[in-house]
């Protein structure tokens, strides 16, 4: 039924850990809310377009429910990472110490690398070990750690991070926990008001169906006191529109992340599209995703190499076909079905808008390419 929401072409989509599709009714809000008010009237639109961002930030609250006024618009992750080492006295300490995850998203490490102090050590957990058993993280976790970078789901390996339990690993090591979303925003449930971490990073463009340009930064209220970014501009003020060259006072929200004037085009899209998602429910995105799941693992579960568990499957599904990758990947393309390959096999996300007839003519065209 909700295939009618949105942009999709006769093939078979199942790229969404890549890019969502687009909402059918998002051209029309982008053009009441950017372009009307630039082109209707003789006034600047300033005003107009500075309530899309709080349209946004309200809908990452719905989403995440937590108060809209923790969450900061951002460019991408790497720049709302790169701001917030730079922000927290902790992590500006020369001997401060960082543990990830070797599967982590490599733009992650680099920022790690270039924006702590060169004295700074950063320890990743090796590849070979399961970031989805918090046995792994408490043997890496350490009194000494002063962050963890937790990604919530693991774009390569289908595997989703034990979040919760790792948070309450933090608060006992006294450690900062950061939590990446940019992979499971839209389709892995995260309550900001029971989850206790730190910080937050993420994206719109995978699950969440707003395209690129529109990542977003959150902080907990007992931190948000903590953090004085360096990289600010006049939006970072708390009275951006005071005009003196001489007074600068961080916004008392997190907007004080925001810097200085802000794309507003990539936050039309994005409020628009997870507020499609908020009031969708989380929750009722993830069963249906674990339907779909469960129907591959049915059909194709000795190709599987992505765990199966709920609590551990991320809501992408991994496939290694062995000899017969190559030939599987040219025949789903030729049937125009939609997915990728990374290092450890074919990479497959089912959304709600797709259904069991999408896994079925995937399952069909997998099935056929093997007995060839």
């Amino acid at each position: 039924m909700y295939k009618d929401d949105f942009n999709l072409t006769s093939g078979c989509y199942l790229l969404n850990h890549s890019v969502g599709r687009s909402l059918k009714s998002s051209q029309a809000d982008f053009n009441q809310h950017f372009f009307a008010p630039w082109q209707n009237t003789n006034k600047e639109p300033w005003q107009q377009w500075l309530g899309v961002i709080t349209r946004f930030t309200h809908a990452l609250g719905l989403l995440f429910n937590s108060p809209s006024e923790q969450f900061c618009p951002q460019v991408n992750l790497s720049s709302a990472l790169t701001k917030l080492l730079m922000s927290h006295p902790r992590l500006l300490n020369n001997h401060c110490k960082v543990l990830m995850a070797q599967s982590d998203f490599p733009s992650m490490g680099f920022v790690m690398q270039k924006a702590l102090p060169k004295t700074a050590s950063i320890e990743f957990i090796p590849e070979h070990l399961d970031i989805t058993d918090i046995a792994v993280w408490q043997q890496y976790l350490t009194a000494d750690t002063d962050l963890v970078f937790i990604s919530h789901a693991y774009s390569n390996t289908g595997q989703q991070a034990p979040v919760a339990k790792i948070a309450e690993l933090c608060v006992q090591n006294n450690s900062l926990s950061l939590v990446d979303v940019a992979q499971s925003a839209g389709v892995l449930p995260l309550d900001l008001s029971e989850v206790k971490v730190d910080f937050m990073i993420g994206s719109s463009v995978k699950w969440l169906c707003s395209g690129p340009g529109a990542a977003y930064l959150w902080l907990s209220k007992a931190q948000l006191k903590v953090c004085k970014p360096q990289d600010v501009g006049w939006f970072s003020h708390e009275n951006p529109f005071e005009f003196d060259i001489h007074h600068f006072e961080y916004h008392a929200s997190a907007l004080r992340f925001w810097g200085g004037t802000p794309s507003i085009a990539p936050f039309v899209i994005a409020g628009h599209s997870i507020n499609y998602f908020a009031n969708l429910g989380v929750e009722n995105i993830r069963a249906h995703n674990l339907s779909l799941l469960m129907l591959l693992n049915a059909e194709l579960g000795e190709f599987l190499v992505s765990p199966t568990a709920p609590e551990s499957c991320s809501a992408t599904a991994i496939f290694d076909f062995g000899a017969k990758q190559s030939t599987i990947i040219d025949a789903l393309s030729k049937a125009d079905i939609s997915v990728d390959v990374r290092a450890y096999g074919v990479r497959v996300s089912p959304h709600i808008y797709n259904d069991n007839a999408d896994m079925k003519r995937f399952i069909t065209h997998i099935k056929g390419t093997l007995l060839t």
